[in-house]
């Protein structure tokens, strides 16, 4: 089947900067290197008290390597800001005021909640006298893209995406979009989200957490594990790149959005809202499935997701999904929530770049799923090796049955 024609009047999108802020650190340099040699950012929670719960760990970004400038700004807002600024430097743009050409399509599921649990802390401690309203600032699921626009001098569109765990890569979808209809010139995209112990204790209270570190597709799984951070994308249309001279680092080629339209929090058990999701980015991008070169896959490492994704990609690559390369970036930062397509979509561009796709540790053989009796082709333990990669997907579904899938192009000539 050949693939549908490309709209001849569509500009095409480039991204030309990057930026993250994860468990390894403030940066995509301690994110690329600690991915590289298989690290895992985990260990004992610090923000609270986490005795109570089935789990103690999550990859908590730690304090050190944290700017002077955004101590007091709340910690969503914080990973925001460094991760859009550094994308902003990767693009050649510096940390100059960008008007009304640039938009900010950003995407939360929890935002600031951390710091609204210390207000209420705080006015339970003074039995309801006392509390500074400061904590609640920038709760709303909005404050890290408008704390964002206010740094940069953003002065175009700023929407915010929340659909639970696929919104960081719908943000970046929503700026794909806005770019083709000319609503902006050069779009920031991206998510940020701190933990907190309403979505902790949530998800503890579902089980869907693992006591240890997380397992995608490893037998005996047990759960996700809880990450924090922010990822960013500077997003243009390559005819204004070239006219500043910026290079492209990767070309966002598609994207496709869905909803399951089935469960609260379980996803469809064949996936099919995120069949459908990938199909349309591969459409959205004029490729054919055989033409993607490798997957970041959701991977939460909670059965029901695993098996479902599995179901996915047998339904879009048919007998290739056992042979596709594969990864799930949570294995090695956790579950990022509203900003996790973000990061992962940035892990994504760095793999195509450097032709290795990281590992997905996490011990014991691999999971053998119930539809068919050969697991995915995963790096267990060590990065696989992309050479002449030049088509990758990004996917991501979340609770109330969202999903989304990006596909990136490979800029310029194969690592």
């Amino acid at each position: 089947m050949s693939p549908p024609e490309k709209s001849p009047a569509r500009p095409l999108v480039v991204v030309t900067g990057t930026g993250a802020v994860t468990g390894f650190g403030w940066g995509v340099a301690p994110l690329f290197e600690a991915l590289a040699r298989g690290a895992r950012a985990f260990r004992a929670i610090g923000r609270f008290d986490a005795a109570r719960h089935r789990t103690h760990l999550a990859a908590e970004v730690p304090a050190a390597g944290r700017p002077l400038a955004l101590e007091g700004m709340p910690h969503a807002d914080a990973f925001a800001v460094f991760a859009a600024e550094e994308a902003l430097v990767a693009a050649g743009l510096g940390r100059r005021e960008l008007g009304p050409e640039a938009a900010v399509y950003f995407a939360s599921s929890t935002g600031n909640m951390v710091e609204a649990e210390r207000f209420f802390a705080e006015l339970a401690a003074t039995g309801g006298r006392r509390a500074r309203a400061g904590l609640l600032a920038s709760q709303p699921c909005s404050g890290p893209a408008e704390a964002v626009a206010r740094r940069i001098g953003a002065a175009g569109p700023s929407e915010t995406v929340s659909a639970a765990c696929a919104s960081g890569a719908m943000s970046v979808a929503r700026a794909l979009d806005a770019l083709r209809l000319g609503d902006c010139d050069l779009a920031l995209a991206g998510g940020s989200d701190s933990l907190c112990q309403l979505t902790y204790g949530g998800f503890n209270a579902l089980r869907a957490v693992d006591p240890g570190m997380t397992r995608p597709f490893r037998e005996g799984r047990e759960g996700l594990s809880m990450g924090e951070g922010a990822g960013v994308l500077v997003l243009e249309t390559r005819e204004h790149a070239a006219a500043r001279g910026a290079a492209p680092l990767a070309i966002l080629a598609g994207a496709g959005v869905s909803c399951d339209a089935s469960h609260m929090t379980a996803p469809h058990p064949e996936g099919a809202g995120a069949v459908r999701a990938m199909r349309d980015a591969l459409a959205d991008a004029g490729l054919r499935p055989d033409e993607i070169d490798f997957v970041n896959l959701h991977g939460t490492g909670t059965p029901l997701n695993d098996d479902a994704e599995w179901a996915a990609l047998c339904a879009v690559f048919g007998a290739r999904a056992r042979e596709i390369p594969v990864a799930s970036t949570k294995a090695l930062i956790g579950h990022l929530l509203g900003s996790a397509g973000a990061v992962e979509a940035v892990v994504t561009i760095d793999a195509l770049r450097s032709g290795a796709l990281h590992a997905t540790p996490g011990g014991g053989p691999p999971a053998e799923p119930p539809s068919s009796r050969t697991p995915v082709r995963i790096g267990l333990d060590g990065p696989l090796v992309v050479p002449g990669a030049r088509y990758a997907l990004s996917v991501n579904f979340g609770f109330g049955g969202a999903n989304a899938a990006l596909v990136f192009e490979r800029a310029g000539e194969p690592a």
